[in-house]
C-alpha cells in the first residue's frame, strides 16, 4: 500500500507529486509541513521514509498536520530565532502562471505564511485543476481579522472594492474562529486579477487596514510548483523559467 493510500489519497497525480517532493528532502533536513490533502500525502511519503530510518524534523502548519506527522514518527520542532527551515511543502487553491498562489480556503494560511517565511524554499503541490490564468479566476481569497476590528475591516474592505463575507463554522450558525483566535473573511472581487501588479496592489491595500492579520495571497514566495497529473506524470513549474 502506498503512502498516499495511507492518508486516504486516491488521486494518482497528488500521490506522484507528493512522492517527487519527498525526494527533494535531504537527510537531516528541517521541513515545513503544509496543510490539506496534498500536504497530507507528502507527510505520509516523508513518514514512510522516516520509518525506514531517514532523519528529518518538521514544523507543522496545522494541528491536523501535526497529528499526521506524529502518527508516522516524524519529530516535530518549533521555530525559534536561530532556526531556518530547508524546505516547506504545501498545497494551494489557485496557481497563476507567474506562480503567485492563493492559499487558505482551509483557514491555516497565517501559520502557513510564517512557516514559509522561515524556509529557504517553498514548494507547492497541486493537480492541474488548480492552475488558473489569473488569481481569483475560481473564487476569492481569505483574510484573517482580529475580532475587535470586525466592523472596521468589513467597511474598509467594501470601500476598496472587495466583497467580504464572514466564514462560518461547520454548524453554519456561528463565525469560524481560527486557531489564532481570529475571524476569517472570504473576499470576492469583481473580476480575476489581471496580473501580478494588480495582485500586489490589492494585497497592499488589504494589509493596510487596521486589524487585518494576513491574507491568502502568497505573492512571490513560491520557488516551484509540482503539478501531479492523473496519469502519474509530474510537471515542474519553476519561478523565472521561460514559458
Amino acid at each position: 500500500m502506498s503512502a498516499g493510500a495511507t492518508t486516504g489519497t486516491t488521486d494518482p497525480g497528488v500521490a506522484a507529486a507528493a512522492a517527487r517532493a519527498a525526494e527533494m528532502v535531504t537527510e537531516g533536513a528541517k521541513v515545513g509541513l503544509g496543510s490539506g490533502r496534498a500536504s497530507s500525502a507528502f507527510i505520509a511519503e516523508l513518514g514512510a521514509r522516516v520509518r525506514r530510518g531517514f532523519r528529518v524534523a518538521g514544523v507543522p502548519t496545522s494541528e491536523a498536520s501535526a497529528r499526521l506527522a506524529r502518527s508516522f514518527g516524524i519529530p516535530l520542532i518549533e521555530i525559534d530565532e536561530d532556526l531556518e527551515l530547508d524546505l516547506t511543502v504545501d498545497g494551494a487553491d489557485e496557481v497563476a502562471p507567474n506562480l503567485d498562489v492563493i492559499k487558505g480556503r482551509g483557514a491555516a494560511f497565517v501559520r502557513e505564511r510564517i512557516v514559509a517565511a522561515a524556509s529557504r524554499r517553498q514548494v507547492i503541490l497541486v493537480g492541474p485543476e488548480k492552475l488558473v490564468p489569473a488569481l481569483c479566476a475560481r473564487g476569492g481569497f481569505p483574510v484573517e481579522v482580529i475580532p475587535l476590528a470586525r466592523g472596521l475591516c468589513m467597511r474598509r474592505l467594501k470601500a476598496i472594492g472587495v466583497g467580504p463575507s464572514e466564514r462560518l463554522d461547520p454548524t453554519g450558525t456561528a463565525p469560524l474562529v481560527s486557531v489564532n483566535g481570529n475571524l476569517i473573511f472570504d473576499c470576492e472581487v469583481a473580476a480575476p486579477l489581471p496580473d501580478g501588479g494588480a495582485a500586489r496592489a490589492l494585497e497592499t491595500a488589504v494589509r493596510a487596514i487596521p486589524g487585518v492579520v494576513d491574507t491568502g495571497l502568497f505573492l512571490g514566495t513560491v520557488e516551484r510548483v509540482l503539478v501531479g497529473h492523473p496519469d502519474g506524470r509530474v510537471e515542474v513549474l519553476q519561478r523565472g523559467a521561460p514559458p
